[in-house]
């Protein structure tokens, strides 16, 4: 039985012509090794974001359905022409939408979650000696429409493809190397990470590295897919992740800033039992992710309680603090867009107080007010003034020496 590959191309692969000729190459090269290959590829670009420019162009709130409808057509064109370029190299190969593939997904639109994979069509395609090319992001609910799988959702469609096929390798190529020690735009001396587990690679992508969405992460490490992360214009080795990696004598594995967030507060909350369900539970029935949380202590038997999450969500967040708040008879919510969220990531990280000690004395040094702390066994967050974070960024770097 041959060895099954899955691998993945972003938009910024596929951008022109050029790159998915390229790509197509390479994707031969692994078929030539004598394996069975399955694409997953992303929308060509900037496609996704023009096409919602032009949505929102027609209407301030377009319907949840049709923006699915319009959003899976990107991911269409990429694997047509990918799939044409194949095959104009000799190469026998077909594209799938999600829906063809048999992605199914759970009923929510924009943010659908993948609940099973048929992968019968796929199989026969694999017996047959095709290239199969999927297009990732997109899958079909069980009233038979179309849905989309939100951020990061192309990442989430690979690793859910090889666990669901038991696949050898599933490789995601980006337009990097593979996954640095802090993001190398911002710190030009930035290592490339060659091995990394899933719990830390789990945390920096939480915490704002972009190069996997941290859905895919979970979903990798839950049925054991062995992951790398590789360039589309090199051939470099790149970067493995797997279960227990390790690097003698490091504790810090990278250092990162999420400028893509904001933080909500809701002022003089009735501190009564229950009542922070009531609105986190209202947040996640929206499928909003929160990710840090604070409560201060109670004062004339009320608290405030903040939280951050993504920018993308932040309006639609508000509006469900907004009617907490009013039904809840809290004062007011207020809200920031100018935050940051800077963190530390390692094995041990937690349990060595010289690293936390250094995060904070840095922050110190540089006149930088925390908002926010949130730990973990394997990272230190806090949440900062985005106007200070790269400043800060940089300097921890430096201070850390990783």
């Amino acid at each position: 039985m041959k060895d099954l590959i899955i691998q993945k191309y972003g938009g910024s692969s596929v951008s022109d012509i050029e790159k998915i000729k390229n790509v197509a190459k390479k994707i031969i090269q692994t078929k030539q090794e004598g394996k069975d290959v399955i694409v997953v590829v992303s929308a060509m670009g900037d496609t996704t974001d023009s096409l919602t420019e032009m949505a929102y162009a027609i209407s301030e709130r377009p319907k949840e359905r049709e923006m699915d409808i319009l959003l899976s057509t990107g991911e269409q064109i990429s694997i047509a022409l990918l799939a044409i370029a194949i095959h104009s190299m000799g190469y026998d190969v077909i594209s799938l939408t999600g829906p063809q593939c048999g992605i199914v997904t759970s009923d929510r639109y924009n943010k659908a979650r993948i609940d099973e994979i048929h992968t019968k069509r796929i199989r026969k395609e694999l017996k047959q000696g095709k290239i199969v090319i999927v297009a990732g992001f997109q899958g079909i609910n069980h009233k038979m429409d179309i849905t989309t799988l939100g951020r990061g959702g192309s990442d989430t469609t690979a690793v859910a493809l090889a666990a669901a096929l038991k696949a050898n390798l599933c490789q995601i190529y980006t337009d990097v190397d593979g996954i640095y020690t802090s993001d190398p735009r911002i710190v030009p001396n930035a290592k490339l990470i060659p091995s990394i587990s899933y719990d830390e690679v789990l945390e920096l992508a939480s915490l704002g590295a972009k190069i996997l969405h941290p859905r895919s992460i979970e979903l990798a490490d839950k049925y054991k897919v062995p992951l790398e992360v590789r360039s589309s214009f090199h051939h470099h080795k790149g970067t493995t992740i797997k279960e227990d990696a390790k690097m003698e004598k490091v504790f810090i594995r990278g250092i990162s800033l999420d400028e893509n967030i904001g933080k909500i507060s809701v002022l003089e909350v009735p501190d009564k039992p229950g009542i922070a369900f009531q609105l986190f539970s209202s947040l996640a029935s929206l499928d909003i992710h929160v990710d840090m949380i604070v409560q201060n202590v109670n004062r004339n038997g009320v608290n405030d309680i903040s939280f951050t999450v993504s920018m993308d969500e932040l309006q639609e967040a508000i509006e469900v603090a907004q009617k907490f708040a009013f039904k809840v008879n809290a004062n007011k919510v207020i809200y920031d867009k100018a935050v940051a969220k800077l963190s530390v990531v390692g094995t041990g990280v937690l349990d060595n107080a010289e690293i936390a000690s250094n995060f904070f004395e840095s922050l110190f040094e540089l006149g930088i007010n925390i908002q926010m702390i949130s730990t973990s066994e394997i990272k230190i967050s806090c949440i900062i003034d985005k106007e200070k974070g790269k400043e800060a960024l940089k300097y921890m770097y430096q201070k850390f020496n990783i």
